[in-house]
């Protein structure tokens, strides 16, 4: 395929890839829509990814695919079944041009020069926001529950340990007299 514009070429789909939409892992340049498991399709971030070879994969197919198995795995409390039970599924040739994921924050197209990759899932990067506090938020920062994405402080603060002593900061064991 000719490469008109001058631009990379995405491993996944051998396309032009240029800088807004590129992602780069392992020396390798991808779309960030083609950033993605090759075992289930999930999308993928810096956090998420695992590389073997030539191949990238979500750290739970990786596990699968590439993690420990036999009688030792057995007796340590690891399913023999779990991996006949995770078929996985081939990725569909292409997937939708026109923002087919939406961001879970606000519901509207996320299109690759916007797209931010948190928590497993597509954020328009103005919604890639604590949302308690609105602070924004990286791949590296973020902590999620319940499909929500939070700080860690709020994290902690909403959904950390409770009682005496927990989420007040240094002067929280002082007592009043």
């Amino acid at each position: 395929m000719p490469n008109w514009g001058g631009g990379n070429i995405c491993v996944a789909c051998q396309k032009t890839v240029y800088f807004a939409e590129e992602v780069q892992c392992d020396g390798k340049r991808f779309h960030k829509g083609c950033f993605v498991c090759m075992a289930c399709g999930k999308g993928l971030d810096s956090t998420t990814v695992a590389v073997h070879e030539e191949e990238i994969f979500c750290r739970t197919c990786y596990g699968k695919k590439y993690g420990p198995k036999g009688e030792a795995r057995d007796q340590t409390g690891g399913d023999p079944d779990a991996s006949a039970r995770h078929q996985p599924q081939p990725l569909p040739l292409r997937t939708e041009i026109r923002g087919s994921e939406k961001c879970p924050r606000c519901g509207e197209s996320v299109y690759a020069a916007e797209k931010v990759m948190g928590a497993g899932k597509a954020w328009h990067k103005a919604c890639f926001r604590c949302a308690k506090c609105g602070k924004s938020l990286e791949s590296t920062t973020l902590t999620e529950k319940d499909g929500e994405i939070y700080c860690k402080a709020c994290y902690a603060k909403n959904f950390g340990p409770k009682g005496f002593g927990f989420g007040q900061g240094a002067g929280a064991l002082v007592h009043a007299r």
